[in-house]
């Protein structure tokens, strides 16, 4: 069988961890945050590390089964070592047909909402979702005809879209320590948190959670990583790193631009306008849009690799149509048609679902973007039991406690995500509207594809 060359180093890794992660979340939950603590700026800063506590442990555990897995597709391999090829196929599927193209719709319909915001376009008109359209096949064009140079743009948005962070991480705190607005937002608190200090933190955690989501698809390219035992490990590490410290350093720096009750009422992109001034809020929405490119970019790679991945393990609709490998481009040419059809079909999903006055689908009605977190983490946890339970050959901190605490981590990015779109709009509904549960129409939904799913999981004994 062809293989992928290994054409990607650390920088590219690093940059796939980074730039899949930091999209556009880090520019408005800074507000949804300030909100759900009542302007507390300690307890927000505090829910920022939190979740990226969560998400370092995640990393490392993942990290730890890099350095002795390496196959096709990073986290795919570690769910076949430790709980065998079935589950790794049944995950893979997952990724392959919700997770990964649900995300990369939904970051090509903000990267066009964000350019539309420059020439006033409606956010729901027909321009904006032309624009993502056209962005999606973009980048799909870019990662199946030049994947390399799919690697170089990764890394340049990367750059580019710290940019405005680290502006105002360094920035935005100096100004503020000067005029005395960081002491004073740090000291003042505008209303009481959401539930009191301890449910403030956790409305804030969950605001937060979904701003960190995305750095596991840098596993897409293991098979394409220049010793990918080490370098993968040490991208997941250092990405994740540098994602929580400019998450919280662009946190602090924001408070240094506005005052609380501002930017509660409107948004933390005022405390930039009011630093750099209106050229600099313009030059702000064209580094989002940079951003979220490089996000899109980053998911776009994951998903035009996803059915390679089942296929060189011999399952999945036509194994040996999507295992082929194109000569001059070193590409998977027929997973990537088929990575931007799905992609196509979940933004007409999210597009008709959310952006639309009534929805299009009825009961089955969410978020592409962030249902499909409640199942990703809860498909790691086997995983991570069964590496416990296996890997005798770790001491304790290694087979136990890290593994522990990334059950728990994952327990809780279920439990938030849930929190968030079944519970709070639940019991806020009206009697008429009880029906309106997306975390369960959505469990239908994933139930079914995972049914279509085993239709084909092996297709050499369909006769």
């Amino acid at each position: 069988m062809e293989k992928l060359e290994k054409k990607y180093g650390l920088p590219t890794a690093i940059c796939m961890v980074v730039g899949t992660v930091i999209g556009s979340g880090v520019f408005f939950k800074a507000q949804n945050v300030l909100a759900a603590t009542g302007g507390n700026m300690p307890l927000g800063i505090w829910a920022w590390v939190i979740t990226g506590f969560l998400l370092i442990v995640c990393s490392l555990q993942f990290a730890l089964m890099g350095t002795k897995y390496e196959k096709v597709s990073g986290v795919i391999d570690y769910a076949e070592a430790t709980c065998g090829k079935s589950y790794a196929y049944y995950l893979g599927w997952f990724m392959v047909n919700v997770y990964y193209p649900g995300m990369t719709s939904v970051l090509a319909w903000v990267s066009a909402r964000y350019f539309g915001v420059l020439f006033g376009w409606s956010m729901v008109g027909p321009e904006v979702l032309a624009l993502a359209g056209f962005f999606l096949i973009a980048s799909y064009c870019m990662n199946a005809l030049s994947p390399k140079l799919a690697g170089k743009f990764q890394i340049s948005a990367t750059v580019i879209k710290l940019i405005p962070i680290i502006l105002m991480a360094v920035v935005g705190t100096l100004v503020g320590i000067f005029n005395g607005t960081l002491s004073t937002n740090f000291t003042t608190v505008v209303s009481q948190a959401v539930g009191g200090t301890s449910g403030g933190l956790f409305a804030a955690i969950v605001a937060t959670v979904f701003a960190y989501e995305g750095w596991i698809c840098a596993t897409s390219i293991n098979a394409e990583l220049k010793n990918a035992k080490k370098t993968l490990p040490l991208a997941l590490i250092i990405g994740s790193l540098i994602v929580v410290v400019a998450y919280v350093f662009y946190y602090i720096g924001v408070a240094g631009g506005a005052t609380n009750k501002v930017l509660i009422e409107e948004g933390a992109t005022t405390a930039f306008s009011n630093i750099f001034g209106g050229v600099g809020g313009t030059l702000l929405n064209i580094c989002i849009v940079v951003s979220c490119l490089g996000t899109l970019n980053g998911l776009m790679v994951a998903a035009t690799r996803g059915m390679y991945s089942l296929a060189c393990r011999d399952q999945g609709p036509k194994p040996e149509l999507f295992k082929q490998i194109d000569k001059n481009t070193n590409m998977v040419t027929n997973s990537s048609i088929w990575g931007l059809l799905v992609c196509a079909a979940w933004l007409v999903y999210f597009y008709g679902a959310n952006l639309t006055e009534k929805g299009w689908f009825g009961y089955f009605n969410f978020d592409s973007s962030e249902l499909p977190i409640i199942t990703i983490y809860a498909l790691y946890i086997p995983i991570f039991i069964v590496w416990m339970i296996r890997e005798k050959e770790f001491g304790f901190v290694k087979r136990f406690l890290l593994p522990s605490v990334a059950i728990i981590s994952c327990v809780f990015m279920v439990f938030a995500a849930v929190y968030a779109h079944g519970i709070t709009p639940y019991l806020t509904a009206k009697a008429e509207d009880r029906f309106s549960f997306p975390v369960l129409f959505y469990l239908i939904l994933f139930a079914v594809i995972m049914l279509l799913g085993a239709y084909f999981k092996n297709p050499k004994t369909k006769k």
